[in-house]
């Protein structure tokens, strides 16, 4: 087997350097806990941002991949499929809306959703086509496409990817008179992130969603909630937007929805708002593939079974407080919902994260001073401790 560093090295000639990632190799993973070639061990406190909140295989959705892996995998949307069907019908059960339309990344459902406020706009609100406007955030992160980064507000992301596409609107998060401001005739639809996740672990102000949903509805303006990475249970609900029993009308879904084994993501609204799509308007040639429905059909099932809200609800503020108590002059805030912690000091987080590294736990720094935690829903309260006392031993001065 080779080691650590010939595989990082071979990672490295050959790849295109658009990531920069830790010097750990994950070669074995299981639960909570991952392993190098080289047999170290450390706690998955990433989860790959959210899409591991099983923890890695899941032995009830790994059997359910293998046995429609026996089956068949792929049949491209110009047939139908004997799983696509379920899929559909859980997650609108799930969800609450009417109708689903899959992809499979997270960004592909964010542009999916884009693409239905537009048509909405001209087909139903009636605004002139082309005219359409989309009101988002600052410090947004709905993905890496060229539309995606139109309307972000990191450099990073749009240094020499120019021209954008035009139609967005940007305002402060959480600012509920900029948002009243920004709307014209012409605005279609208003897209946030319940909790904004690459940005640091940002909440916004309490009341912010449900009063940006009512101005929505007075408008006449879509709401889209990217729940990409605060859905299935992250948060301590089962969608972030309940937190302040807010319904939006367009539902963005990646990540968890696969159950850490496929790129599962979708779009759940209702029909009056998802029916302005006809046949060949869009689609996705693995969006809704039988291998991706019979995982996404089990990680649903145990969602609701097991009550993973209750479960990230209860060890997220056991987590939380436990990070509280933590002696390190550097840390100016710990904040979160759920299984979704940030950790913000006032000086570069890089150090710390190779600290935890080296305490044999993996977590990554996000805008550089900000560590987040959000580790497996399934952790159980003996790893935690464990993790705990890694954790502490690593940021305490």
């Amino acid at each position: 087997m080779a080691s650590s560093k010939e595989i990082i090295e071979q990672t490295n000639r050959f790849g295109a350097q658009n990531y920069a990632p830790k010097n750990v190799v994950i070669s074995q993973a299981d639960g909570c806990k991952v392993k190098d070639p080289e047999g170290n061990e450390y706690y998955d406190m990433l989860s790959a941002y959210s899409a591991l909140n099983f923890g890695h295989r899941h032995p009830e959705i790994v059997e359910a991949a293998k046995n429609q892996l026996d089956s068949v995998t792929l049949t491209s949307r110009a047939f139908h499929n004997e799983l696509l069907g379920e899929f559909y019908e859980r997650l609108s059960a799930l969800s609450g809306k009417e109708l689903i339309l899959p992809m499979n990344t997270g960004a592909e459902a964010v542009e999916t959703a884009l693409k239905t406020a537009r048509r909405w706009g001209a087909f139903v609100k009636g605004v002139e086509d082309g005219k359409q406007e989309i009101i988002v955030c600052e410090n947004n992160f709905h993905g890496r496409t060229i539309t995606v980064i139109s309307m972000s507000t990191d450099p990073d992301c749009r240094k020499g990817f120019g021209p954008f596409t035009p139609g967005f609107k940007v305002i402060p998060y959480g600012d509920i008179e900029a948002l009243e401001n920004a709307v014209t005739e012409n605005t279609v639809a208003f897209l946030a992130e319940p909790i904004q996740g690459e940005a640091g672990i940002i909440i916004p102000p309490a009341g912010f969603l449900k009063k940006a949903s009512e101005l929505c509805k007075k408008n006449n303006v879509l709401f889209i909630a990217d729940e990409v990475q605060t859905g299935f249970a992250r948060t301590g609900k089962m969608f972030a937007c309940q937190h302040e029993d807010v319904v939006p009308d367009i539902y963005v879904f990646g990540k968890a929805l696969g159950g850490g084994v496929m790129p599962v993501s979708a779009v759940a609204a209702n029909r009056d708002i998802l029916s302005v799509f006809t046949p060949g308007s869009h689609g996705s040639t693995f969006g809704g593939n039988p291998l991706s429905c019979a995982v996404s059909i089990k990680a649903m099932e145990i969602l609701v079974r097991d009550d993973y809200p209750k479960m990230a609800q209860e060890k997220g503020e056991y987590f939380m407080n436990a990070l509280r108590k933590i002696n390190n002059s550097h840390i100016v805030d710990i904040r979160g919902r759920g299984m979704l912690i940030g950790v913000e000091f006032d000086i570069n987080a890089n150090d710390y994260v190779y600290a935890l590294i080296h305490n044999g736990v993996l977590a990554k720094e996000t805008h550089e001073r900000t560590i987040r935690f959000a580790p497996p829903i399934t952790i159980s309260y003996e790893e935690l401790d464990d993790a705990i006392e890694k954790i502490t031993k690593a940021l305490s001065e």
